[in-house]
């Protein structure tokens, strides 16, 4: 994992000189950059479910990849507490 890890951060590091950003990036384009990694991360698990012929829904989409991308969870309907 920490090779993978090392290698992506090369990647991005080759795309930031491409790009001509320094590198640390200022904090709106790495606010940005990483904004599009965590959309990014959500494209396996849509290209997994077209793959298997499942559909795609608003639904699913907002319990599946709508948290991971905002860091938001669900609220759970939570049981009312009686005092």
């Amino acid at each position: 994992m920490y090779l993978i890890s090392l290698g992506a951060g090369i990647l991005a590091g080759i795309l930031y000189g491409f790009l001509n950003v320094r590198s640390p990036a200022p904090p709106a384009i790495a606010l940005v950059g990483l904004l599009g990694m965590l959309i990014g991360e959500q494209v396996v698990p849509v290209a997994r479910r077209l793959i298997d012929g499942a559909p795609l829904s608003a639904a699913w989409f907002a319990q599946e990849c709508r948290p991971k991308i905002t860091g938001v969870t669900p609220k759970a309907d939570e049981p009312q507490q009686h005092s």
